[in-house]
Parts: C-alpha cells; sequence; structure tokens
C-alpha cells in the first residue's frame, strides 16, 4: 500500500502491520503446542531473509524501509515461536519507535531531494541535512545491534534462547545469516545516503532542514536507540 511518508511511520510502527503479531502476543498460550511453535519459526526464517535479500538489492528508499519492517516482524515471529515472549515484546516496542523515526528521516531526505526515492539519486546531502543523515547513520547502527543500543538486548535474547533450547542447528544458522543480512543492507543503505548520487541531477539542489521536523526526531530518537537498559 502507498502511502505518504508519516502515514506510513504511523502504518509501520503502530498499526495494520504490527496488528497482527500484538494480536498472537496476546494470545500466546494457543502457542504451547510445538508444532505451532515450529511452523511459527519456520515462517519468521523464511520472511527475515527473504526480506533482508530484497532489501539489500532495492534502489527505492520506503520501499528498503518497508522492507526492513518486513525483516524485523520476521524476527518477532521467531521469538515466537521459541517462547521468548518478554523479548519479542519489547523488540515490537523498540521497532515501533525505530520505525517512526526511520520514515521521518527518510521522509525528509524525500522532501529535500526534489521528491526523489531512489537511492541512487540522494546521496551527498551531509552538507545540506546534517541532523537528518546523522539521525539516519544512529537508526542504522541501531538496527544492526551494535551492544547498549535496543536492538541488541532483544536480538542478543532470542539468540540465546535459541541455543538454550532444543531447536535445529539449521534454524539457527538461517536466522544468524539473516540477521547478516539486515546488516549489510542497512550498510549499503546508509553508504549511499552519505556517498555522492551517481547522476548530477541534484548537485545544484539544496534546502534547510525543518525545525519542527528535527524536533520529532529528536523526540523519538532515545527510545528508539538506547531504550533498552
Amino acid at each position: 500500500m502507498a502511502a505518504p511518508t508519516p502515514v506510513s511511520s504511523l502504518v509501520h510502527s503502530s498499526t495494520l502491520v504490527t496488528a497482527g503479531v500484538y494480536l498472537i502476543i496476546r494470545h500466546n498460550l494457543f502457542l504451547i503446542n510445538n508444532q505451532v511453535a515450529y511452523y511459527l519459526i519456520v515462517i519468521g526464517m523464511i520472511t527475515i531473509t527473504l526480506a533482508s535479500i530484497r532489501a539489500l538489492f532495492e534502489t527505492d528508499l520506503k520501499k528498503i524501509v518497508a522492507l526492513s519492517t518486513l525483516s524485523q516482524l520476521g524476527v518477532i515471529m521467531i521469538s515466537l515461536g521459541i517462547g521468548a515472549y518478554l523479548a519479542r515484546f519489547f523488540h515490537l516496542l523498540s521497532h515501533a519507535f525505530f520505525k517512526a523515526l526511520l520514515f521521518i528521516s527518510t521522509g525528509a531526505i524525500i522532501h529535500n531531494s526534489k521528491d526523489y526515492q531512489d537511492l541512487r539519486l540522494v546521496g551527498g546531502r551531509s552538507k545540506s541535512l546534517p541532523v537528518i543523515n546523522s539521525f539516519i547513520l544512529i537508526s542504522s547502527i541501531r538496527l544492526i545491534g551494535i551492544p547498549f543500543m535496543s536492538a541488541f538486548f532483544s536480538k542478543e535474547m532470542i539468540l540465546e534462547f535459541l541455543l538454550i533450547g532444543n531447536f535445529n542447528f539449521y534454524i539457527y544458522t538461517i536466522i544468524r545469516l539473516g540477521i547478516f543480512l539486515t546488516a549489510a543492507y542497512r550498510l549499503r543503505f546508509a553508504m549511499f545516503v552519505f556517498s555522492r548520487p551517481t547522476h548530477n541531477i541534484l548537485l545544484t539542489f539544496k534546502r534547510e532542514e525543518d525545525n519542527f521536523t528535527i524536533l520529532g526526531i529528536v523526540f523519538l530518537i532515545l527510545p528508539a536507540s538506547l531504550f533498552g537498559f
């Protein structure tokens, strides 16, 4: 569903996309059946792997962020299957703040780039959009799961549950591969944003940052990045 960036921020963080996951969280007693839990793990494995691979080759800014949401929902579904309910709910909450932050930052870049969404055309904005680009870098570090960022605590706990539980080694390997691919496409995203564009269509176009947008991003950056301790 195509939508303006502020609407996408709301949809991917709090409604529609995460509503089904939250419903499963509230009905977690039905997941006592090991067979159902196994299917949830398999669905999460497929989701995180395919979404990460697709994001690795995507050039549309908003589609990359949307595929990031799909990848993180795969992580949450895996934690559903292994029984890490608290880690799953915490990951859902921290992801909500993070996804709102990322969509608003991405929307600011699109708005200041003649409404282009092609990743290859919006690079080199560090001088004209220093604050926005700084938040893009912080959000990328957060999604990768660098220690002491919020994603580190939830992803580390989920991986520990996988190691402690009696799960197939191939499941653990594929999940680790999906997390590695998440780091790969986020680094690619940050690299394109900070590098010069491959076409010179935007080289002479600059616009100042909106203070109101920056205020909203500052409000989201702390819970999105550091609320894990």
